[in-house]
């Protein structure tokens, strides 16, 4: 089978360092082409695809017709736009999270992918990663016995101003930019939604640097309480806590396993032995990529629709709502 032609709109420092070597080291993908109206942006991308096209236009890579499917790092305010121009030009489409900064405006592209036959998806890798999923399996076999309550926590220091992270008018913010993973990880793994929120929000020039959630979320087996901190003004730290009335599953390294650390799951249960998992090597962007060609090439499930991350912004937009 011919592999998956891919290109990526941007130069992007994330998608140099973390998804063009996903792309190019993913089983049936192929890293072909970039966007980018600076030639010399593609140099460093050529050191590990030497074969590498170079468009210089965004719109010049949508109409390669060797391009079957398209990665999209822009800035949190162009996804929607550039996932519909990449839809209307016949190409599948996988989008940096948060795909939007609203969940209405992720309608008009469901409806596009719908009618285009393609495939369009928000990049929410954690999902692909095994750790995830075992949670999600010791979840639903309720190993921790009821689950009552989940603790959950990413921060970064990133005061740089001129970073996009840290610009309004880019849709920066430490909750689009990692209150997507501390919201919707819960929601993935406990198969919950949530319930009455609040939530207080520290800001910088128009950009959130703090936000503190509290609440509740409701899964299959009832109700539970939920509290999240995101900061990127505050020192490193990541780690979600599932904690059940006979037990506690630690995911240690949840969100940027591999960079942050090594993926480590700790199961604690009364009576029995503690146990754990380690994950070492497991590249969470390149089991993202493989995921997503077996779904185009097989129909294989794949685990985050649009749908989700539909669902997953609505939860991002009622913590903004419900600030105290």
């Amino acid at each position: 089978m011919e592999p998956m032609n891919w290109g990526i709109l941007g130069a992007s420092h994330f998608a140099l360092h973390h998804m063009a070597p996903a792309i190019h080291a993913a089983r049936g993908a192929r890293l072909s082409a970039l966007a980018s109206s600076n030639p010399d942006k593609a140099a460093p991308f050529r050191a590990f695809a030497p074969d590498l096209r170079l468009h210089d236009s965004y719109e010049a890579l949508l109409a390669d017709p060797g391009i079957e499917a398209v990665y999209i790092p822009l800035p949190n305010t162009l996804h929607i736009e550039w996932s519909l121009k990449a839809l209307s030009a016949g190409k599948h489409v996988l989008c940096e999270k948060p795909i939007a900064m609203g969940a209405e405006q992720i309608d008009p592209l469901i409806a596009a992918r719908d009618a285009s036959g393609k495939f369009a998806t928000e990049a929410f890798m954690i999902v692909h990663h095994p750790q995830w999923q075992q949670v999600r399996d010791w979840l639903d076999a309720g190993v921790i016995g009821r689950l009552a309550h989940v603790d959950t926590v990413f921060s970064y220091n990133n005061p740089d101003p001129g970073n996009i992270r840290n610009q309004a008018a880019m849709g920066g913010g430490s909750i689009p930019d990692i209150g997507v993973y501390a919201y919707s990880s819960v929601r993935f793994a406990a198969r919950a939604e949530p319930g009455t929120l609040h939530s207080t929000i520290r800001r910088e020039h128009g950009v959130d640097t703090f936000a503190q959630v509290t609440g509740e979320m409701t899964g299959p087996e009832g109700g539970f309480t939920y509290s999240a901190i995101t900061s990127t003004r505050l020192a490193p730290r990541q780690e979600v806590t599932f904690q059940g009335d006979q037990g506690l599953i630690r995911v240690h390294v949840p969100f940027n396993a591999g960079v942050f650390g090594e993926a480590r799951l700790s199961l604690q249960r009364s009576g029995q032995p503690d146990a754990e998992i380690r994950y070492p090597g497991v590249n969470q962007y390149v089991l993202q990529v493989e995921a997503f060609v077996r779904h185009i090439r097989d129909a294989a499930p794949y685990p985050w629709t649009l749908e989700d991350a539909r669902a997953g912004q609505a939860m991002i937009d009622k913590v903004r709502a419900s600030e105290q």
